[in-house]
């Protein structure tokens, strides 16, 4: 029986035999086949895609909340470990500098395009800008006179959600969402 086998194989005839029968399996797929695939791929995609756009914006509204949360602690922490007086400014699209007052020199800044572009930020009291660190790390009054915000809340078009960054008059910063009624979550303001 071996032997009638290894004569087969090595046999022209039935070289020809296995490749003509390995020839006649199908490889790929059909045109039918292949366009009610597309056809199933793009529902997903129209039913996934306002999801996926809604996700993003939430991502740029909490990566502008963490920026502003590290930077306002990058000036507490500046403050203290240089035992001088130290600015947070907040500026446009939540973009922000942080800065010795005197005599002025910028220690680390972040514009509003790194991640987070279209984001808006509305301080506590309206129009103030600049929180100052003394060298206690403690909030002192700004060098200009000015307001000190203890709060800024971040929103952008196309969601719904807010995020807020408050600081509290020892210094320390916090990132909470304003729509959560305050003491029923960890996250909320």
């Amino acid at each position: 029986m071996g032997n009638g086998s290894t004569k087969l194989l090595g046999h022209k005839q039935g070289w020809i035999v296995l490749i003509t029968r390995s020839q006649s399996v199908q490889l790929g797929l059909t045109l039918p086949e292949l366009l009610i695939g597309i056809a199933i791929l793009g529902i997903l995609a129209s039913v996934g895609l306002p999801s996926f756009q809604s996700w993003m914006v939430d991502t740029k509204i909490r990566t502008a909340a963490e920026s502003i949360q590290n930077g306002l602690q990058r000036a507490r922490a500046e403050a203290v470990s240089r035992n001088t007086g130290i600015e947070f400014i907040l500026g446009a699209d939540s973009s922000w500098v942080v800065r010795i007052a005197n005599p002025v020199t910028i220690i680390e800044s972040r514009s509003g395009s790194e991640g987070s572009k279209n984001v808006t930020g509305a301080t506590e009291p309206a129009g103030a800008t600049t929180i100052s660190y003394n060298s206690f790390g403690q909030i002192a009054p700004n060098a200009d006179a000015s307001p000190t915000f203890t709060r800024v809340t971040l929103a952008a078009s196309g969601s719904s959600k807010l995020l807020s960054v408050t600081v509290n008059a020892g210094g320390s910063v916090k990132m909470c969402n304003p729509a959560l009624a305050t003491g029923s979550h960890i996250t909320a303001c």
